[in-house]
């Protein structure tokens, strides 16, 4: 039978995360890396320069990504849905430290940027919460969706020769697109274009930040 966590155990929990998602290095996968055995081809300095600014973009989606679902878990109940929303997370977390992992190949950093982007996060996922399981399943669809765009563009923006990076953007990419769908599945509001449209808005704030910071 397990031990019902108390309050402190809760805190303590959430802030190991808060480390490991913010820290550089400390996020550890639970899955190998999709670029085991991948060779990059040759690329020039200015196309590492470029596959390390996308990549940075990808990493500071995905502690957005841990920022959302930890800010819903502190306020959303969803009993029947707890077990996917910790596996999504699980497998953010794999995304966030391939991320990094990419980053250390191209002998490039994390964003400056990612406290500030994970506290906003965290705070339009309580919201989420408190508005009720199908808003936060929701935003989680339509955060999804967004990511899936993102990767899609990044993808087609990688430089020929980084096919270590293709091939964990390709594997992020079927995770994102099974997160939305199971979120929908699980009863997920479908938002309206206009909403949408302002979460495209932010995101685009984000990606021109971050590409460089």
């Amino acid at each position: 039978m397990s031990r019902q966590l108390s309050r402190t155990d809760n805190l303590i929990q959430q802030f190991d995360t808060i480390l490991r998602t913010l820290v550089p290095h400390a996020a550890s996968a639970s899955r190998a890396n999709p670029a085991v055995g991948t060779q990059d081809a040759e690329m020039t300095d200015a196309e590492r320069r470029h596959a390390a600014g996308l990549m940075r973009i990808n990493h500071t989606g995905e502690v957005c990504a841990q920022a959302l679902y930890q800010g819903q878990g502190s306020t959303a109940k969803l009993h029947e849905t707890r077990d996917q929303m910790e596996q999504a997370a699980a497998e953010e977390i794999d995304h966030l430290a391939w991320c990094d992992e990419r980053l250390c190949e191209l002998n490039d950093r994390t964003s400056y940027l990612n406290p500030a982007f994970y506290a906003a996060s965290f705070g339009m996922g309580a919201l989420a919460g408190v508005l009720g399981d199908n808003i936060s399943l929701g935003f989680v669809a339509a955060t999804e969706e967004q990511v899936g765009r993102h990767l899609d563009d990044h993808m087609h923006k990688l430089p020929q020769g980084d096919r270590r990076s293709r091939a964990v953007l390709e594997q992020m990419r079927v995770d994102e697109a099974h997160h939305e769908r199971w979120a929908l599945e699980a009863g997920g509001a479908r938002f309206p274009a206009p909403l949408k449209l302002g979460m495209r808005v932010m995101s685009q704030v984000m990606t021109r930040s971050v590409y460089k910071l």
